[in-house]
């Protein structure tokens, strides 16, 4: 399963972001606007943008950013992430997590995110993520850090 860095927009973005939205999900039509617009185009040193293709068609995508919620540039966050319906649990979801996560590793101290649903929040704690009280976060992970800042 190759995930790759992608660059928008991509073949089957459109699909994408109509599927989402028929699911209740619209951080994708924030990705693409502030794709749009240069706001966010997870280019900044450590980020990126990365999705899986099949036969040239985007079926899942996830960027990695600095934490827009803090002013530290040793905490990411992983932002937009989403696996069209028909290829869920096949893995693709792990493996795209998978990939953003060792990215995050090579370049910050820690990853927050916000679980959408329980269900992606049993992927984020399967890969390591904890429960957060944090505010602006539902869960963390960190690399090679005493667990005791579980409040970042």
């Amino acid at each position: 399963m190759l995930i790759q860095r992608i660059h928008l927009p991509a073949p089957g973005l459109e699909e994408m972001l109509a599927e989402a939205q028929r699911e209740g999900y619209k951080f994708l039509d924030t990705l693409l606007r502030e794709w749009e617009s240069g706001k966010n185009r997870f280019d900044s040193p450590g980020e990126a943008l990365c999705g899986y293709l099949d036969h040239g068609v985007l079926l899942a995508i996830g960027g990695l950013n600095l934490d827009p919620f803090l002013n530290d540039p040793s905490i990411a966050r992983i932002r937009r992430v989403y696996v069209r319906e028909a290829w869920r649990n096949q893995g693709i979801g792990a493996a795209l997590l998978d990939n953003l996560i060792n990215i995050a590793r090579q370049n910050f101290r820690c990853v927050r995110l916000r679980a959408d649903s329980p269900r992606a929040a049993r992927l984020y704690e399967r890969k390591g993520f904890v429960p957060t009280p944090n505010p602006s976060a539902t869960h963390i992970i960190h690399f090679n850090q005493p667990s005791g800042d579980s409040n970042v």
